[in-house]
């Protein structure tokens, strides 16, 4: 393959992934780490590292499949969005928050969170049960906080180019909680024992919803790429599924394959080793390297 093909390669891969996940507007501004000011991370923390790592997408896959378990956490997503129940809006949102909070300045990250504030207090009403709900709700709040942090750091110790030792695993838990505070979650987890131990408290109250398998459907069968993606695509999915209890697939109606642990994790670090190679030659819209 020609140097030229191989950089229009690239650069079809990074446009298409990054308009996808991040949404098509994210390259034309100025890249939040370029702007001078005070910052709650840098590129020594373990949260930079994490999140720079293209097995976030594995992992933001697998979050919002899981998070869809919780009945009124779905049926505030379904009904006031916008949106109805399509995942690939909220992950474009949950990613930009991501970068904006990980990379921005302190005033830039407190203006995204002041955003989801506001967009927060019009998000209320009442389950089928009578129960009434609003999206601030401090539990509510938590839940998908922790299963983002779950899903972003058991998808780097699967596929990112350097897990984490145990103490890095607790620094990126407590720094992830920095944020969460700010967003109104009340006693965030710090370690990855805390993170676990919080995650179980919420089994009891997770099912199928129509509304879940509906955005699992979207999510994993149906998605909104053209067909010449779609493999590259299959490859993250199949290692968002081997990192999802085999109890969450059955509540979405998603068949579990044994083979699948043994065959998907190759296949996403695969997969992730392609999307480095091609962010690596788009410095200006890559964060910088991590560092230790």
């Amino acid at each position: 393959m020609g140097s030229s093909m191989l950089g229009r390669t690239r650069q079809a891969i990074t446009t298409a992934v990054r308009n996808r996940v991040n949404g098509p507007d994210f390259a034309t501004g100025t890249p939040l780490w370029t702007v001078p000011g005070d910052r709650w991370f840098t590129p020594a923390d373990a949260i930079w590292r994490v999140h720079r790592d293209p097995a976030m997408f594995i992992g933001g896959i697998r979050s919002l499949l899981l998070q869809s378990l919780h009945p009124v956490a779905m049926q505030a997503v379904s009904e006031h969005s916008g949106q109805g129940s399509d995942p690939w809006g909220r992950l474009q949102r949950a990613n930009q928050f991501v970068n904006t909070t990980t990379y921005g300045t302190v005033a830039e990250a407190e203006q995204a969170i002041a955003k989801v504030h506001h967009v927060h207090g019009f998000v209320q009403g009442v389950t089928p049960e009578g129960e009434p709900y609003e999206a601030g709700d401090p539990h509510l709040l938590k839940w998908v906080h922790i299963v983002d942090v779950e899903s972003f750091l058991l998808a780097h110790q699967a596929y990112g180019e350097r897990p984490l030792t145990p103490e890095r695993c607790d620094e990126y838990v407590a720094q992830t909680a920095v944020v969460a505070e700010q967003l109104g979650v009340i006693d965030p987890p710090r370690t990855r024992a805390e993170l676990e131990t919080q995650l179980m408290s919420y089994r009891l109250e997770l099912r199928r919803t129509e509304a879940a398998v509906e955005a699992a459907e979207l999510l994993l069968r149906r998605p909104p790429l053209p067909k010449s993606s779609r493999p590259a695509y299959r490859m993250l999915v199949h290692g968002a599924l081997a990192l999802t209890p085999p109890w969450a697939l059955a509540r979405l109606r998603v068949p579990y394959y044994p083979v699948r642990e043994l065959m998907a994790p190759p296949i996403a670090r695969a997969a992730c080793r392609t999307l480095r190679w091609a962010f690596a030659v788009d410095p200006v819209h890559t964060p910088p390297p991590a560092r230790d």
